[in-house]
């Protein structure tokens, strides 16, 4: 399938629309917290709890994902099991250590509220070819790295001002 002709764009009228984007998804993202009954920081946790895997994280682990102390995961982790979205597991391996397991009924939960919007997402990368969704992958992924980048220099500004 060969891509439809689209319209002409500068990288400026690019950047614009990206930060329509955010701006719309911050919003979106509350909102959909909210409904689910947590705040942003504990529903990007969550997110990180099965970006894990079948190793589940420990609270170590997360706050070092999520770019919290471990005192505010704690905290994080006391709503979500509050909530009913994750819990504490001992480690089979070590007694010791607790791991941050995601409810078995968590993802459903969630699916119920994403779902509308992702289902649009799918409509609109049908619209393209996948040489351009490869691009767009291509293109999401780097800019994750880009942000990345640019947070651990803003957080490491803001250490040394802060001494």
């Amino acid at each position: 399938m060969e891509g439809k002709p689209r319209p002409e764009a500068s990288s400026t009228q690019a950047l614009a629309g990206m930060d329509r984007l955010i701006a719309l998804s911050i919003v979106g993202q509350n909102d959909i917290a909210q409904r689910l009954g947590l705040n942003v920081t504990d529903l990007t946790c969550l997110a990180h709890i099965w970006d894990f895997g079948d190793e589940p994280p420990t609270a170590g682990d997360l706050a070092e994902k999520a770019n919290l102390t471990t005192g505010a995961i704690t905290g994080v982790v006391n709503r979500l099991e509050r909530a009913g979205y994750a819990r504490r597991q001992a480690d089979p391996a070590d007694r010791r250590r607790v791991r941050i397991v995601a409810d078995a009924s968590a993802a459903a939960r969630v699916a119920v509220v994403y779902q509308p919007f992702y289902d649009r997402l799918s409509e609109l990368f049908a619209d393209y070819s996948p040489d351009e969704v490869a691009v767009l992958a291509d293109w999401f992924t780097r800019a994750a790295d880009a942000m990345r980048l640019s947070l651990e220099e803003i957080r490491g500004e803001d250490s040394r001002t802060a001494s």
